[in-house]
């Protein structure tokens, strides 16, 4: 396959496949397809890896931070998801019942000015404590929010526990804290 003179950005790609851009850039992206079989095949796999990243969540195989728009297709393809809100500073009692498809933390949050937030997080169970950093979580600023669920398939294999999570603000100027949150889950 011929490479591309002139490639679509994946940018451009990736809001074609969801259906966000204007009629005008469409057109436009979906002429340069018919035309361009280097860029049609970026497209097939941007399809294939969005079917296989569905799946993964379909299947409960995988911890996500979430877009609304994200969580609002989840919700459209039947997906049973309960949701737990949290404002900063609280502990939020929560389960995944068995005909749950997955559950989602509702993390709300004031987010003026931030460009790119972390996310840090920490499971105890048992007394040991697992902790990782997801780095630039997707935000919805105006909704002032950030979305989480967690391995669907992982959370139903455990035991009591909580889960925390801190918010940061991330800029040249270095870090500030958004907010703490709690969530004790029990068994179904």
């Amino acid at each position: 396959m011929t490479p591309c003179a002139n490639p679509l950005a994946f940018e451009a790609l990736t809001a074609y496949w969801l259906g966000e851009l204007p009629a005008a850039e469409q057109a436009k992206v979906e002429e340069h397809f018919l035309g361009c079989a280097h860029c049609a095949r970026r497209l097939e796999e941007l399809a294939a890896y969005a079917a296989g990243v569905r799946a993964a969540v379909r299947g409960g195989a995988m911890t996500l931070a979430l877009t609304p728009r994200f969580l609002g297709h989840l919700k459209d393809q039947g997906l049973r998801i309960r949701e737990y809100p949290a404002a900063p500073g609280e502990t939020v009692h929560c389960t995944m019942r068995a005909e749950d498809d997955a559950v989602v933390s509702r993390l709300k949050v004031t987010l003026a000015g931030a460009t790119r937030v972390d996310a840090l997080h920490s499971v105890e169970v048992g007394g040991k404590f697992e902790r990782w950093r997801a780095e630039d979580v997707p935000f919805d600023a105006e909704a002032g929010e950030v979305l989480f669920t967690p391995s669907a398939a992982a959370l139903r294999k455990m035991p009591a526990h909580t889960w925390r999570v801190q918010l940061l603000a991330v800029d040249e100027g270095g870090e500030r804290p958004l907010g703490e949150y709690a969530f004790a889950h029990t068994p179904s």
